[in-house]
C-alpha cells in the first residue's frame, strides 16, 4: 500500500503557498518501492499528486 506525504514548505512571503509531494510508487520493472517528489503550488498539489501516481 502506498503512502502519500504533503508538506507545506514557508519561506518568508515568497516560499508562502508552496507545497512538496513526496509519493511512493511502486516500480512496475523490479516491483521495489520508489519515491517520486515534486514541488507544485499549493492549490494544484491533488491534481499534481494524481499525476506523479501514474
Amino acid at each position: 500500500m502506498a503512502k502519500k506525504v504533503v508538506a507545506k514548505l514557508k519561506t518568508g512571503k515568497e516560499g508562502h503557498g508552496i507545497t512538496k509531494i513526496v509519493k511512493m510508487v511502486r516500480s512496475p520493472k523490479t516491483g521495489a518501492y520508489i519515491f517520486k517528489e515534486k514541488i507544485v503550488d499549493a492549490q494544484k498539489a491533488k491534481e499534481e499528486l494524481k499525476k506523479l501516481g501514474n
